[in-house]
């Protein structure tokens, strides 16, 4: 007997769905259907009257590259119809992927993505010959997939949901896949990008980079489609190595850039003690806390390999054909700075170490220059840090480094 086509099935349409979910999809070859749900009505139309064809720009080291995907299938749940056939080819698929904004994008809408897959799941229960799936969750949250799978139990029958890990697997993703949605005319035409179809007003631009980590799959004889993955029975030190390291010195980077006037990212590379600065954090505090922490559990938590995981990152950081602008790096400063985001809970995990992370300081001292009244810096971080003062003068402490550091911006940050 023939073996029923793969059906792929994607959550928005941006840079990681189109530039990585669906282009390692359609690279495969394994798939007879890809499918992707998308709520602008725009982008919609603009992918049919292409007849489901769409490009991606990939930014490697030498330059950018064009490649298009074909054979996608589009729909907007919020048109009934759409829904409908989502539903269907839901039921259908092998592998689903959320590459949403935040994880709160599960319960927004009507019909919304966690009733969508319930939905799907149900029928998966009700029809045995329908194939077991995997979803990956993309929202930069280390507990999407729990988060998702709740919201899905929630909503299916009492038998179905005790049927449902037999059925379906939610993973989480740790992507240090850089990548946006290009949308400003000119500068798709002074880099010469495809855009994402032809008259489309946005382009997609991701970095060549696919090493993507995501949780062990544990339903039995299932085999992926898209093989580009690696995966970890553990996966949470890898998240926080993602956030702790990565994300962490990106945020920190670009704030002290912003604050030299740089547009992009890669300005950065022209100025040695930035990068000098930018290392140091990386490799004496996020690497000190982060090996203390996870000594033993994978190469990549020993100094010779988070030194190789650093420098690979401060080069694939500064790609100039990424065109990544600072402005984009370091938005959503509330965010940014709050108890377990990137640079204060870099920060946090540094003195449970044992060392004092004065160059995270700085940076957190550079994003507190974008929020109002950032000279009061104790009303402006208690604010944000609604949570518990644990160890008791946590936050005292970590108030007086960054206070320290506004004085030394202009001499370190600058």
């Amino acid at each position: 007997m023939a073996a029923i086509p793969r059906t792929f099935v994607g959550f928005g349409f941006g840079a990681i769905q189109g530039g990585l979910f669906l282009y390692e999809a359609f690279r495969s070859g394994k798939f007879g259907r890809l499918v992707v749900a998308e709520v602008v009505p725009e982008v919609v139309a603009a992918v049919r009257r292409a007849r489901g064809c769409f490009r991606v720009n990939i930014a490697a080291r030498s330059g950018v590259v064009v490649q298009e995907v074909r054979g996608v299938e589009i729909f907007n749940p919020a048109v009934p119809a759409d829904a409908r056939e989502l539903v269907d080819a839901l039921a259908g698929a092998s592998e689903i992927a959320t590459a949403l904004p935040s994880v709160e994008f599960y319960q927004r809408g009507a019909p919304t993505v966690a009733s969508l897959i319930a939905e799907a799941i149900q029928m998966k229960a009700a029809r045995n010959s329908l194939p077991l799936a995997i979803v990956y969750t993309a929202e930069n949250h280390n507990h999407a997939a729990e988060i998702l799978q709740r919201l899905c139990d929630e909503r299916l029958d009492a038998p179905v949901r005790a049927a449902a890990p037999r059925l379906v697997q939610f993973l989480n993703t740790v992507i240090g896949k850089m990548s946006g949605v290009v949308t400003a005319p000119e500068q798709i035409q002074a880099e010469g990008l495809a855009c994402l179809v032809e008259g489309s007003p946005r382009a997609l631009l991701v970095e060549e980079f696919n090493r993507i980590l995501i949780t062990q799959i544990r339903l039995p004889g299932f085999s992926r489609g898209i093989e580009a993955f690696i995966e970890k029975p553990d996966l949470l030190p890898f998240e926080e190595a993602k956030l702790y390291g990565h994300n962490a010195v990106h945020a920190l980077m670009g704030y002290l850039a912003a604050r030299k006037g740089c547009r992009f990212m890669s300005e950065a590379a022209g100025d040695p003690p930035l990068m000098k600065l930018a290392r140091d954090a990386f490799l004496d505090e996020s690497g000190a806390a982060l090996i203390a922490r996870h000594k033993g559990l994978d190469p990549l938590f020993t100094p010779a390999g988070y030194q190789a995981y650093a420098d690979d990152l401060l080069e694939r950081m500064t790609n100039p054909y990424l065109r990544d602008r600072t402005e984009r790096v370091i938005r959503d400063t509330p965010r940014k700075l709050s108890w377990d985001d990137r640079l204060i809970g870099t920060m946090r995990l540094a003195l449970d170490a044992g060392v004092t992370p004065r160059r995270f300081a700085l940076g957190a001292a550079a994003a507190l220059e974008t929020l109002p009244s950032p000279d009061n810096a104790a009303a402006a971080l208690n604010a944000l840090w609604q949570v518990p003062d644990q160890p008791p003068g946590r936050k005292a402490h970590l108030i007086q480094l960054i206070t320290e550091a506004q004085a030394n911006l202009d001499t370190k940050g600058s």
